[in-house]
């Protein structure tokens, strides 16, 4: 389907729209979500999340471990337990929400470039499956925390020297990087080699993630190469591609899927001997962005002359940071109207004290868009809710999960109440 200026492929997989142009998403009109939970709303297809994670589990011969940053609800953790998948945490509260789901430790990996004695600490309590190791001070505080009634399984996280064609501030397996040990100036070989003598931790892997938003595939075969070598050299078992993988955003892009992703991942690591329970990969953005999108409220359009009009609406920044950040693109659309022509160029801003505050800059709305319709922008399933923040005391917006036909809040919308309930006084 689609729905004027946006292409079905940026909608969740159960959307449709009804003979006047109304958007359903599980078979809900919008209208219902937003008079129920209010506005502005995180709507996720449980169905499309459901598939997905279905798809790249056909098509990988391996193990996934679902990036929990781009999402990482309880709920979310729930649907990956059912689902088979692994969980990445990059923080105790990522390790927190993973068992309140029902996830087993032992199928979580821990992540993170300065990780806490107390992060630590509670991941060899828990029994996490793997950690993987950032830095020789973290090797340090795993050391010290490591008391022989435990070996804890780890990854060294390896920057192989590629510089992916995507966002300087996503990229990260060139060589200038935060994460990871480096391969080309020796500090990665430093590291196995002082983990393979302590005695302390069974090293089980290697680990690298090339960046993310990636949609050239050649990118990942190139640091397959550069990792399968380095597993042989070193005669470690396990190897974890990370993830990366982009995803549409906008009308005209296009992404490889995830089964085709997981496919080319698992043919390039089999050819150089690396397959089965010894293959990982981290997917989150490609299984969760076009699973949702925002419902938003419109407040004002307010019309500049010759210059520009803008439509206001009851969110912004705080739910989406990410046009802020890297200047994403995204589309726009009004969702009782879809039939109607969307062809005039206004941008979609927030309500935020920033001038910066920009959902969309030139979004195709229909010449007359007015205060009080409904406005949805797609593809907000990552990076959205886990992102956000409260900047101008605004409560964050609730998130619900549909399928079939029938709707469940899974986060529900604060209150101003919530707004001050760290506060001392």
């Amino acid at each position: 389907m689609s729905a004027g200026a946006v292409p079905g492929y940026l909608l969740p997989r159960t959307a449709s729209l009804d003979a006047r142009g109304t958007l359903s998403i599980g078979a809900i009109p919008v209208r219902q979500f937003a008079e129920r939970f209010e506005t502005p709303l995180f709507i996720y297809d449980e169905a499309h999340v459901r598939s997905l994670m279905r798809e790249i589990r056909a098509a990988f011969a391996g193990n996934v471990v679902y990036a929990s940053k781009a999402f990482g609800a309880v709920a979310m953790a729930r649907i990956a337990e059912e689902e088979g998948l692994w969980w990445d945490a990059a923080s105790e509260g990522e390790l927190a929400a993973a068992l309140r789901g029902g996830l087993p430790a032992s199928r979580v990996v821990l992540h993170g470039n300065n990780k806490s004695p107390r992060e630590l600490a509670a991941a060899l309590d828990a029994g996490v499956g793997r950690i993987v190791v950032d830095s020789f001070d973290e090797i340090g505080r795993l050391l010290t925390l490591s008391d022989g009634a435990r070996t804890p399984k780890v990854w060294v996280r390896i920057t192989p020297g590629i510089e992916a064609h995507t966002h300087e501030y996503i990229r990260t397996g060139q060589q200038d990087s935060k994460f990871g040990f480096n391969l080309a100036n020796g500090d990665a070989g430093r590291a196995i080699k002082l983990l393979k003598e302590t005695g302390k931790v069974e090293l089980a892997g290697l680990h690298c993630h090339i960046g993310s938003q990636i949609f050239e595939t050649g990118f990942f075969k190139e640091a397959i190469e550069i990792m399968a070598d380095l597993l042989f050299e070193e005669g470690v078992g396990e190897l974890c591609m990370g993830g990366g993988l982009g995803v549409a955003y906008v009308n005209g892009e296009s992404a490889p899927g995830v089964g085709e992703w997981g496919s080319f991942i698992a043919e390039a690591a089999a050819s150089r001997g690396i397959g089965g329970g010894n293959l990982f990969v981290e997917p989150g953005r490609s299984l969760v962005a076009a699973a949702a999108v925002t419902l938003y409220t419109i407040g004002a359009v307010k019309e500049i002359p010759g210059i520009r009009t803008y439509v206001a609406v009851d969110g912004g920044m705080s739910d989406n940071p990410r046009p802020v950040l890297y200047g994403s693109g995204y589309e726009a659309f009004l969702p009782e109207r879809a039939f109607d022509p969307h062809d005039t160029a206004m941008t979609v801003v927030g309500k935020h004290c920033e001038s910066g505050d920009i959902l969309v800059r030139d979004a195709l709305l229909p010449a007359d868009v007015r205060s009080g319709e409904l406005l949805v922008t797609p593809v907000t399933g990552a990076y959205g809710y886990s992102m956000g923040s409260n900047y101008n005391r605004l409560p964050r917006p609730g998130v619900v999960f549909v399928k079939d036909g029938s709707v469940r809040e899974v986060v529900r919308r604060e209150s101003l109440e919530d707004l001050f309930r760290l506060e001392m006084g």
